[in-house]
């Protein structure tokens, strides 16, 4: 059995990278980047994963949530912000009216590389590198902009060290203080019946602090009530990157991925025998893995033996992305093989990925039914099989984005045109996001009878 180190996924198959053309430039970068400060903690990654092992028995629901890809020319304060308050949003909702605590993931502070489907795009007779992300190489259709730089590593840490830092300072500076409950809304939220639904929990959650204040029980005495946990996590894809932010941790002795608290391998990238599946096996971060359509029973079971050969209880979150009416014919052999094996997953749904279509209108969107659908099939599947559904996983946006169709405020076809910003795939807006937070809570309070 080889060894694990660092750099042992060198040795693998690896997909899904760029190749750079300064070879020199590139090793330079990743020598400066070995020196720069972590972006997270290891004890911050511990405590997330037992945070984790509580959603793996049910006594816990995982909210993941963010950009599909973050980018250089969007970073700003106040989409950070605007995101941020979407997901407080979301999870109180959840913690409130479905009677759970939540752990709060943010898919931001990191969430730059993205998979493609082909190495090249061709345009008019012109064939350049496929966009991957601004991590990686620019979105602008030009020879200059699609060729692979190593320099954007160095800006994506200095985004993303930003990002981590503002929303340390959110969680903890006041913002995710329950007494805020009613700021979380946005400027541009409509006046819907989720709003309203939304409204009326703020206000029966601001009458119970008004008892608890009388009891003695405030924000000041109690740090539930004026902070939370927030955690940052990324699909683990460009492995040089990753490798310059593996770091020993001076207390255990254990390796771990200080480029955020928790990472992912993509479906198309968790090749038992690949680089990907090598090098997250060694890193002691809570990881994911997506299974998709082609996801195979016996792949599954020798993935988590691989991923977590300890068992243990939130290491591993298996993320399930179907499509809307797949789920009841492809996850409940998935959920068996595992049972049978007696092993410890965390569930969680992503009910983006096997959802997106060409609208008539020639944009890429997911339609906001087709998403609602798959989270209903995914819990309905759980509650007949006896396991947990313990998790969702989102694209989603604090901006006030028109780029899936549907939902309660009927974004339709012919609206997609009007704020369709996103770089790569479509995103819920914060008014589909919260819909989706109402109909797990129902789930979760359902769960609990």
């Amino acid at each position: 059995m080889s060894i694990w180190s660092p750099t042992s996924w060198r040795e693998k198959p690896i997909l899904q990278q760029p190749t750079y053309p300064n070879k020199d430039e590139l090793n330079r970068v990743l020598k400066e980047l070995e020196n720069y400060p972590p972006l997270v903690f290891a004890g911050e990654a511990q405590r997330l994963k037992s945070q984790l092992a509580d959603v793996v028995e049910g006594k816990a629901f995982l909210l993941q949530g963010g950009d599909c890809a973050e980018s250089f020319s969007e970073f700003h304060a106040d989409n950070i912000r605007d995101t941020f308050k979407v997901l407080m949003q979301m999870a109180v909702v959840m913690t409130y009216a479905g009677g759970v605590p939540v752990v709060k993931v943010g898919r931001l502070g990191g969430q730059f590389a993205k998979p493609r489907s082909s190495n090249t795009e061709t345009f008019d007779d012109i064939t350049l590198d496929s966009y991957r992300g601004d991590i990686i190489n620019g979105v602008e259709f030009t020879k200059e902009a699609r060729t692979p730089d190593p320099e954007r590593m160095i800006k994506a840490y200095n985004q993303a060290s930003a990002t981590q830092n503002l929303l340390r300072a959110f969680a903890t500076g006041g913002m995710a203080d329950l007494h805020q409950v009613h700021k979380w809304n946005l400027d541009f939220a409509h006046k819907s019946e989720v709003s309203a639904k939304y409204e009326k929990l703020a206000q029966d959650i601001e009458n119970s602090l008004q008892f608890m204040q009388a009891c003695g029980i405030t924000s000041k005495t109690y740090r539930n009530l004026r902070e939370t946990d927030f955690y940052t996590s990324h699909e683990a894809l460009l492995l040089p990157y990753e490798e310059a932010f593996t770091r020993k941790d001076s207390i255990t002795g254990d390796w771990y991925d200080t480029s955020a608290h928790m990472l992912w391998i993509g479906d198309r990238t968790r090749q038992l025998d690949g680089a990907h599946v090598e090098y997250l096996k060694g890193v002691k971060n809570p990881i994911g893995v997506k299974a998709g359509p082609t996801m195979d029973p016996e792949d599954l079971i020798r993935l988590c033996q691989t991923l977590n050969p300890q068992n243990e209880a939130g290491r591993l979150n298996v993320i399930v992305r179907m499509g809307a009416n797949k789920v009841g014919e492809g996850m409940p052999k998935l959920i068996r093989a595992v049972e049978k094996e007696g092993m410890k997953v965390l569930w969680s749904c992503d009910p983006m990925h096997g959802n997106t279509i060409k609208s008539s209108t020639n944009y890429k969107t997911r339609p906001v039914d087709a998403i609602l659908t798959e989270m209903k099939q995914f819990f309905q599947v759980h509650k007949a099989e006896g396991t947990v559904g313990g998790g969702v996983h989102l694209e989603m946006t604090g901006k006030n984005v028109t780029e899936c169709i549907g939902g309660s405020f009927t974004v339709t076809e012919e609206d997609l045109s009007s704020r369709y910003h996103t770089h790569c795939d479509p995103r819920l807006n914060a008014d589909q996001s919260l819909e989706l937070a109402f109909l797990i809570a129902d789930t979760l309070k359902e769960a609990k009878k």
